[in-house]
């Protein structure tokens, strides 16, 4: 599952900021690749790694199930992917390579996540990670801005270094799904409040817009 989300012939969906089970068979029901769940307290699509954990195991081989943290105490992530309760990890926030490598070492699959900055993005081999996702810079806070950046950014990364997987991230909605595909060819993307009709509420008609912008790709 996680090599097929990864593979950049084609572009798959991760639909992030999942916070309730409704939402998240919703998203199975619909065939999307991966959901994303927030386990950082700060964020307004934060869940409770309890509160997640029901859901998470009953949706387990049906969707990939990645746990978004920021800065978070190591066990954390290690805990919930041992529990089988997450397939992937997505370190958001200031986690340097030493921190990956111990999480790689562990065994724990996981993406980094960074800034569409020129001096971050030329470190971007060293954190050892499956992919990486690039968002809007925005110092400061971590991710969802719901703004989107420069992607001849991402496309350029890719073009130089196309042994890296690359999620492109950052205010991406049905309305321009499809030319972000189009530029960059990214091996996924990453959508938060695109495909919300109001903030940690899913949209099914802008979840299923999006997915059929990816059809032509598949």
């Amino acid at each position: 599952m996680l090599a097929r989300f990864l593979d950049p012939a084609v572009t798959s969906l991760k639909i992030c900021g999942v916070v309730n089970a409704s939402d998240a068979l919703l998203l199975v029901e619909q065939n999307i690749d991966a959901l994303g769940i927030n386990f950082w307290p700060q964020s307004k699509r934060y869940i409770a790694p309890a509160d997640a954990a029901g859901f998470l195991a009953d949706i387990a081989g049906q969707i990939l199930r990645v746990g978004v943290f920021v800065n978070a105490d190591p066990e954390l992530p290690l805990q919930l992917f041992a529990d089988g309760l997450i397939d992937l990890a997505q370190f958001h926030g200031d986690e340097s390579p030493a921190y990956c490598a111990a999480m790689a070492a562990s065994g724990l699959p996981f993406i980094k996540a960074l800034p569409a900055l020129p001096d971050s993005l030329a470190d971007a081999h060293l954190y050892g990670a499956q992919a990486i996702l690039i968002d809007t810079p925005a110092p400061g806070t971590y991710g969802g801005t719901g703004e989107i950046f420069d992607w001849s950014i991402a496309s350029d990364f890719i073009k130089n270094h196309p042994q890296i997987p690359v999620i492109l991230a950052g205010g991406i909605t049905a309305e321009n799904a499809a030319r972000a595909v189009a530029e960059v060819r990214p091996a996924a993307i990453d959508v938060a409040s695109g495909a919300e009709s109001s903030p940690r509420h899913k949209d099914l008609a802008k979840v299923c817009q999006i997915r059929n912008c990816l059809e032509p790709t598949r």
